[in-house]
Parts: structure tokens; sequence; C-alpha cells
């Protein structure tokens, strides 16, 4: 299970990183949303992370410098990774959501919860690449594969 769980965040980061270039190859042409979202899907993957280890966390729609975007995507992997290795991914976590209600979840649940949330987003931002002239990218994970 682990080694599927770091295979995923790899295509995660993938394409993360390759959405990143996109962007930053084209900021005069994207809007205010795309950077929200971008920025969001990392903010996301991180505040998981932080849940999982009781670290500070950054803020849901936190907007980051975009020259710093490629290194809390690494960030991101390097923490998921060592999370996955050194974790019983059955333990339980208690946290709160950015609303302050109490949750509790596997360490499991929380980290795939954090990639199929990065897979939707980037769908949205390949539509709003879209709708601002701009080719979207083929994320689906059996490209990664091939």
């Amino acid at each position: 299970m682990q080694e599927k769980l770091i295979d995923l965040f790899e295509y995660t980061h993938h394409f993360n990183r390759e959405m990143i270039k996109v962007i930053s190859e084209n900021i005069t042409k994207v809007d205010e949303k795309t950077i929200s979202l971008i920025n969001h899907t990392l903010n996301a993957q991180q505040i998981w992370n932080s849940r999982i280890l009781g670290e500070e966390s950054f803020e849901v729609w936190q907007i980051n410098p975009l020259e710093s975007l490629e290194e809390i995507n690494h960030q991101n992997l390097k923490k998921s990774i060592d999370i996955i290795q050194k974790s019983d991914l059955d333990k339980k976590v208690e946290y709160q959501n950015s609303k302050g209600t109490k949750f509790e979840n596997s360490i499991f649940e929380m980290l795939f919860h954090a990639i199929n949330h990065s897979t939707y987003h980037r769908g949205q931002l390949n539509s709003l690449l879209k709708q601002n002239g701009i080719d979207p990218l083929l994320t689906d994970y059996i490209f990664y594969k091939r």
C-alpha cells in the first residue's frame, strides 16, 4: 500500500509542477481565479500533511508568491512520502477543519483525500486555462504512467 500511495503522490507532484509551469508561462493570460485555485490546490495538501503531523498549516485560500509554488509543491511531496513511510496508515487522527469543526479520520483516508482533491482541482484549472485561451494539460494518471 505504501508504494502505491507514494506513486500517487509522485503523480500529483508531477502534474502540479506542470500546471505551475503552464500558469507561470502564461501569467498575462490567466485570471485571478486560476491563481487562487492553483494556490488552494497546493495549500490543501500542505494542510492535510500538517493535520497529520500536528504542525502549523497554511490558510485554505492564501495566495503564495508565484515563485514559491514549485518549492511548496516539492515540500508537500517530501512530507507526504515521509508520513507514508513513518506512519501507521490505519491510525486515526483528530483534527479541525477550517471552520473549527472536529473530525477524526485515518491517515490513509486523509492522504487519499489530498490526492483526490488535487486531481479534482487540476480538472477545474484545465477548464480555466481553456477559457483563457491556453491549451489544457493532459493530466490523467494513465498518461503519467505511459
